[in-house]
């Protein structure tokens, strides 16, 4: 990771971000990496807690955790996946649930209703595809969940990517471990 950045902690973010973030650093007990840099630019970074705390009004907790599972697992960045699983550990999903969300071959068929499984897979394709020629999957999707929260997955599909090309480039390291290393 370039030092050329370097990390803002809680005391010198700007006091509007303070106020955003001091709930989670209290909870948490830490500033995560990811906010101690991109809070460089201060507006964008509220801005990018604004979408991704509005798409949680809008998309319930499984719907989100498999996206930001499903793309964070196949963009590298551990830094999100590690923290979700645990996200997705703590809101009652099972570690079947949470590997199934990781890798749709680890028992999606099983776990996932009719709606998740839309989910996943356009999220998947969107990604993977670059968002061409998913039209079939953007038909499922709309067809299991409507128009309102397609837009929003399609939203937090977005957001889940800018978080792992901004975390790759950063090189940033996960603040915690796998739930599935501690299996082992």
């Amino acid at each position: 990771m370039s030092a050329a950045l370097p990390r803002l902690e809680f005391e010198e973010l700007t006091p509007q971000l303070q106020d955003v973030f001091r709930a989670r650093v209290e909870r948490l007990g830490y500033l995560g990496e990811f906010f101690k840099v991109m809070s460089h630019a201060p507006e964008t970074m509220g801005g990018f807690h604004t979408i991704t705390e509005s798409l949680k009004r809008v998309l319930p907790d499984n719907f989100t955790e498999i996206v930001s599972l499903a793309l964070s697992s196949r963009l590298s960045n551990r830094y999100e996946q590690y923290q979700n699983e645990r996200l997705a550990r703590r809101l009652g999903f099972s570690n079947d649930w949470i590997r199934a969300a990781l890798t749709p071959a680890h028992g999606a068929e099983s776990v996932f209703g009719a709606d998740e499984k839309a989910v996943q897979a356009f999220a998947i394709a969107v990604m993977e595809r670059q968002g061409q020629g998913v039209q079939k999957e953007l038909d499922a999707v709309i067809g299991a969940i409507g128009p309102e929260q397609t837009v929003a997955v399609m939203w937090l599909i977005g957001r889940t990517v800018t978080h792992a090309l901004i975390s790759n480039t950063l090189e940033l390291e996960p603040p915690v471990a796998s739930i599935f290393e501690e299996e082992t």
